[in-house]
């Protein structure tokens, strides 16, 4: 089983045998924090789809690892640049707005109001039932819930990305919702809500092997356990962690996050 979130571009190889090797292999690489490799393979690739799914896999090393910012903004121009529709426009758009996010989250650059805009932008693009529309709900989500500071507001957003994720059948988007929403009723004292939705949001991740968002998982996921339990997954999530070189980064600052910034 491979994840979702942002696949779409990668079917431009000859054959379906050879667009599958090509996701399977991007999604392995993906999975396992290696995002300069996995965007190599589509770097040589033409059209508007191998440019948006590059950019995504850039923007989102940029968000683990607070690197490549430069890399990320060249390749998003070249998304921007080759798109030819309004759900390619409103594509690039969404990524635009999620690198001004994690600038601003991670302290780069205040892009705040870019991030908005650029939102704003994709959700007049994109059409109520596009593929894209459920990853955009989400990243508005994220908008409201650590640049806005409105709970309220990121959890609708959360919502309509967990049911447009369903629609779609997007497994690895579902875990993000999961843990999001999760992280709204720890915040709020909902323990045995807050319990469900992260142990759901492991559970996709250990399944689809993205090994690279099981650790903050796991810490998550101690944070409603007894200690004993705490303690067995806060190991295994220093384990993978250390496995992986020390990603995510914000881990090593925040070592028990309720909710991931990604």
């Amino acid at each position: 089983m491979s994840g979702s979130v942002s696949d779409s571009g990668t079917t431009a190889t000859t054959g379906a045998a050879g667009a599958l090797a090509l996701k399977t292999a991007v999604w392995r690489l993906r999975s396992r924090g290696c995002w300069s490799d996995a965007a190599a393979l589509l770097e040589n690739l033409p059209g508007p789809g191998p440019a948006l799914r590059r950019t995504s896999l850039l923007v989102e090393r940029c968000l683990f690892t607070d690197d490549g910012w430069a890399e990320a903004e060249d390749s998003l121009r070249t998304a921007e640049a080759l798109a030819r529709d309004d759900d390619e426009r409103g594509a690039a758009a969404c990524e635009r707005g999620h690198l001004a996010y994690a600038a601003t989250l991670l302290n780069v650059r205040d892009r705040a109001d870019e991030a908005r805009s650029a939102l704003g932008r994709a959700a007049a693009l994109l059409a109520p039932a596009a593929a894209g529309r459920p990853l955009l709900d989400f990243r508005r989500g994220l908008i409201a819930e650590h640049i806005a500071d409105s709970p309220q507001s990121a959890r609708a957003a959360y919502r309509r990305s967990h049911a447009g994720a369903t629609a779609h059948n997007d497994p690895l988007l579902l875990s993000f919702t999961w843990h999001h929403l999760a992280g709204l009723a720890l915040r709020e004292g909902e323990l045995a809500e807050a319990r469900h939705g992260f142990t759901q949001s492991l559970r996709i991740r250990e399944e689809l092997g993205y090994l690279v968002g099981t650790a903050p998982a796991l810490v998550a996921l101690a944070q409603t356990e007894p200690e004993e339990e705490a303690a067995r997954l806060r190991a295994e999530a220093e384990r993978l962690f250390r496995l992986l070189g020390g990603v995510p980064a914000w881990m090593a600052e925040r070592p028990a996050p309720s909710v991931e910034p990604a």
